[in-house]
């Protein structure tokens, strides 16, 4: 029995996705515990594509259960559309395998147009470069009690009582504040209440699920969304999103005591990749970081925006590292680092002459960082059919070899393209 969490190291986008979906082979449940659709986790599997927005990754495999925890903020027509599309697909998701906590708070139609509203209201420079999804509304209705709960829509009156009430207040938020359009009760009520009734059979205790499954000895698998940096304490504030994505975050969000969090896994690609406003102090203007950004796809699953793409952080790593407790290191994309020499890794900050080995919490000093970079000889062999660490160039390994000394941590993992079986798995950390 093991209990493993996986967490982005960056600001999101490190491949998450395909990592959980290869440790899935190991767990008996997955479990998603935070973030919203604003999460966009892409696998390739036996030549074919899925994005998974809300459903845990794991899903894919027919034997597994898969679970949305309390931490999650739930629009159910997202939800429900990725349902029908896996079963289009001919990979029909029962409520014998997939649960949803009845603690997670539900997105609303007014959240959304506060989202959109707001970012609207910012004048440029000042934009977050929200997805517009109702996220950070959501959480904000959860943090002042005013939330709807996924368990609310099995009680009409109850959940009708507080639509009325939020409405109202969104209202006046949205007209007299925003000078946007209004939104009205009956169309989200009788919505809701169609999703209801589609979603009923899914809605569970899930902390309860865990330990039962915990119980009888079976492995679970904690499956994070976005980065470290866009954590809501521990981030790039304000250029971060509403929850907690380091791995604290799955106790709170799952129902699950610290103490039964066996081993933490960091996804951390071999660059770094940005989506939206905020600082980014290795980006990258020149033809390196256009041949990153186009070797590596470097598209949002989302969004669909161009990632900003720049060198390897590495205190941005050491600060995940830090803050997640990470055992070990999964590093993706190392294939799209072909071709590319020398590649540098940040070592430390310059800021107005002091240096730092972490992200200031001032965004002023963030937005003046100078990274001071350390060089490593590139190499030039294609990665994309290797299978084995030993195949490496030695180039590569000793790429990989800095990251750990760099972080103190090894890597578990390596990642050489993007599907299931372009991947070196180093150590199992279902095996204790």
């Amino acid at each position: 029995m093991a209990t493993v969490v996986v967490v982005g190291t960056q600001w999101g986008d490190e491949g998450k996705g395909k990592i959980v979906d290869l440790l899935t082979e190991h767990a008996d449940l997955i479990v998603r515990f935070q973030g919203g659709n604003n999460a966009g986790h892409t696998l390739v599997v036996d030549g074919e594509k899925y994005i998974f927005h809300l459903i845990p990754s794991g899903i894919l495999y027919e034997d597994k259960k898969c679970a949305i925890g309390n931490g999650v903020v739930l629009d159910p027509s997202v939800l429900i559309e990725e349902l029908e599309e896996l079963s289009k697909r001919g990979r029909r998701v029962s409520p014998e395998r997939f649960k949803i906590s009845f603690n997670t708070h539900l997105i609303m139609p007014y959240h959304k147009a506060l989202d959109h509203a707001r970012e609207a209201a910012k004048s440029e420079g000042k934009k977050i470069g929200t997805t517009g999804r109702g996220i950070g509304p959501c959480y904000e209705d959860k943090i002042v009690r005013n939330g709807i709960k996924v368990g609310d829509l099995l009680d009409p009156e109850l959940f009708r009582d507080k639509l009325e009430a939020n409405v109202k207040e969104k209202n006046f938020l949205l007209t007299k504040l925003l000078g946007a359009e209004p939104v009205e009760v009956e169309p989200i009520f009788s919505q809701y209440m169609e999703f209801a009734e589609r979603l009923e059979p899914y809605i569970d205790n899930v902390s309860l699920l865990i330990d039962q499954i915990r119980g009888q000895g079976g492995n679970i698998l904690f499956e994070g969304a976005q980065g470290t940096q866009l954590d809501i304490d521990h981030g790039t504030y304000p250029f971060v999103t509403s929850s907690n994505t380091v791995a604290g975050g799955a106790c709170c969000g799952a129902g699950i005591g610290p103490s039964n969090i066996d081993y933490v896994v960091g996804i951390c690609k071999a660059y770094t990749t940005r989506v939206g406003g905020g600082p980014f102090p290795t980006e990258l203007f020149d033809e390196t970081g256009d041949l990153i950004q186009k070797k590596g796809a470097e598209f949002g699953a989302t969004t669909g925006r161009r990632r900003r793409c720049g060198w390897l952080d590495g205190v941005v790593l050491s600060d995940a590292v830090r803050l997640n407790g990470l055992n070990g290191i999964a590093i993706t994309k190392l294939d799209v680092m072909s071709g590319i020499d020398p590649l540098k890794i940040c070592k430390e900050y310059k800021v107005d002459g002091e240096t730092f080995d972490f992200m200031p919490s001032n965004i002023r000093k963030v937005e003046r960082i100078e990274p001071v970079y350390s060089e490593v000889p590139g190499w030039s062999e294609d990665l994309t059919n290797v299978r084995s660490f030993e195949e490496l160039p030695k180039r590569a390994r000793d790429y990989i070899q800095t990251i750990e000394e760099m972080s103190n941590t090894p890597v578990i993992i390596v990642s050489v393209g993007p599907d299931r079986d372009q991947t070196i798995l180093l150590k199992n950390p279902f095996e204790k």
